[in-house]
């Protein structure tokens, strides 16, 4: 059983919602749990952490970068960091955002240097944009076209009116490649939890 934990921060409900459709599309991969954890929650308690296989990170994107609760949960894990606890383990990010740009790529890039200071391997979002294929815009996967990580654009309605069925379809297939991938590397034998810094 592998363990994914989708962290995430949410103001108003629209980042968790689109986490909740990350946590679904990974949970379809047998042999995967998934928990859906708030950052807040995580920044008192870090080495919660390391009961996990995977992190797939959520936050809305604030002024160009991740929320403050996101922020907090990052610098809570120094300690984690200097002894390099997470080392090795499968990361991935999503953020949303209210317009189709939203300097959303500067929080996605945010995640992965955190991401990669922990030794972490990052997952990006491999999904190609669907209205290329004839795909109505709205209803197609990946249709903001970003790679590095997920991302949905959300109106200004309630979280489960807000966002357009492609970007949904993105998450749940966002998620269910990371749980895919996790399985995979895992399965080969080249993953490990090592609590040794690399010197």
């Amino acid at each position: 059983m592998k363990k994914i934990a989708v962290i995430y921060h949410s103001a108003h409900g629209h980042t968790e919602h689109i986490a909740g459709h990350v946590a679904e599309g990974a949970g379809l991969v047998s042999d995967t749990e998934v928990q859906l954890v708030q950052a807040q929650a995580l920044t008192a308690r870090p080495d919660e952490l390391l009961a996990f296989d995977g992190y797939i990170l959520g936050s809305p994107t604030y002024l160009g970068g991740v929320s403050a609760p996101v922020k907090a949960f990052m610098d809570a894990t120094g300690g984690l960091w200097r002894h390099q606890q997470l080392r090795g383990r499968l990361a991935a990010g999503f953020t949303v955002s209210a317009l189709p740009a939203g300097d959303k790529q500067s929080t996605l890039l945010s995640m992965f240097v955190f991401c990669m200071q922990h030794g972490m391997l990052w997952v990006g979002n491999p999904i190609l944009p669907e209205q290329h294929l004839g795909v109505p815009y709205d209803e197609a996967a990946n249709r903001l076209g970003s790679w590095s990580g997920l991302m949905a654009q959300a109106d200004k309605a309630s979280a489960a009116n807000a966002f357009a069925p492609g970007d949904i379809k993105t998450a749940r297939l966002f998620g269910q490649n990371f749980a895919e991938t996790l399985h995979r590397l895992q399965g080969s034998g080249t993953h490990q939890h090592s609590t040794e810094p690399l010197r």
